[in-house]
């Protein structure tokens, strides 16, 4: 017996030219989030299972995402980085979005040994500590 059912949603359920929006959002830093709620209000409804297939089953839609992805962290270390001088913006605000956002962390070094049934766990200092 055939598989019956809704036909899978493919990406003509997007505007035309859905590419260029969201790529233009993620060139200013946008999130997965944020492309997340404008697929929603083209659509109107919206899954997290669909985003997931769309990744895997459409290149053009994965490869935007990719590129997209690309462009928003440029945006974001662009912004340290010409921030720099500024001693109004936020490096704390800054520094925990690229923490959160990209996966940054503060380098932590562990030295572990043993003397019988017994595991030292010692903080092994930075050279700038």
């Amino acid at each position: 017996m055939a598989n019956v059912g809704r036909p899978a949603e493919d990406l003509k359920s997007l505007p035309d030219e859905w590419y260029n929006t969201i790529l233009s959002l993620y060139k200013d830093g946008a999130s997965d989030v944020e492309i997340k709620a404008l697929i929603y209000g083209w659509r109107g409804s919206y899954s997290n299972d669909l985003w997931d297939r769309w990744l895997k089953d459409e290149p053009e839609f994965s490869e935007t995402i990719k590129t997209g992805r690309l462009l928003a962290e440029s945006w974001w270390s662009k912004s340290g980085r010409t921030n720099l001088s500024n001693k109004e913006f936020s490096f704390t605000g800054w520094y925990m979005n690229m923490k959160n956002r990209y996966g940054w962390k503060d380098k932590s070094e562990v030295d572990t040994t043993f003397h019988g049934d017994v595991k030292f766990i010692n903080k092994v200092p930075r050279k700038d500590d």
